[in-house]
């Protein structure tokens, strides 16, 4: 076979077998979470990440003295797998609830419950996946695509893992939704296709994401 049919019929093998993943949530991808998803825009977060974002133009914060953090949803309801078990799940959402207190509570007080002058984060869970990882560029020469292509097909090739979340602000008082937000985030990738996920390939990710909506916070509150 030529250089260059062997090269095409590769290509193509390796299409099927390995995806491509982008940061921003796709519309496609909106989980129901948020009960209206049409005013969200393509943002840039502090930490430069792109978002899906909202914000009442009309909020003020500075009538804000403290918040209160809904414990975190898997949402929809998850069926725990051999690759993502329940304990896994549950490890994430704790996991999010702390690090959205340890931001957040570094400007407000952590109330209790809603009501006045508390604003509310209502927060989600609302994917786990892991997939096989794309090809680097360099891997685009002949023989290391169809080593990348054998390996991506027997489960060898590292698992990126992703997370996604949609939040949403609320009046404590008012009950209406002041702000919400949708993103995904890259985990620490998978040896291979039978490793189990943990909780702990997600950290880095949530801690960026409280991080993100503390600056974003502080952000808005400034302004």
């Amino acid at each position: 076979m030529k250089l260059g049919l062997m090269f095409g019929a590769v290509c193509l093998a390796s299409l099927g077998v390995v995806g491509c993943s982008s940061q921003t949530v796709q519309p496609n991808e909106y989980s129901g979470f948020l009960k209206d998803y049409s005013h969200l825009k393509e943002e840039k977060s502090p930490s430069g990440a792109e978002v899906m974002r909202w914000i009442d133009p009309k909020l003020d914060l500075n009538k804000y003295t403290s918040v209160y953090i809904e414990p975190s949803q898997l949402y929809p309801a998850p069926q725990p797998t051999g690759k993502i078990s329940q304990k896994t799940l549950n490890g994430i959402t704790a996991y999010y609830d702390q690090a959205l207190k340890r931001e957040l509570g570094k400007s407000l007080p952590l109330a209790s419950a809603p009501g006045p002058g508390v604003i509310v984060v209502r927060p989600a869970i609302t994917a786990v996946s892991s997939e096989t990882e794309s090809l680097a560029p360099y891997e685009y020469i002949p023989v290391a695509l169809v080593a990348a292509a054998v390996s991506t097909a027997t489960g060898i090739r590292d698992q990126e893992t992703q997370l996604s979340t949609e939040a949403v602000l609320i009046d404590g008082q008012s009950q209406d939704v002041v702000a919400q937000v949708v993103r995904k985030g890259t985990g620490k990738p998978l040896d291979n296709n039978t490793q189990e996920l943990k909780a702990d390939n997600f950290k880095a990710v949530i801690d960026g994401w409280a991080t993100d909506m503390h600056q974003s916070y502080l952000k808005l509150k400034n302004e």
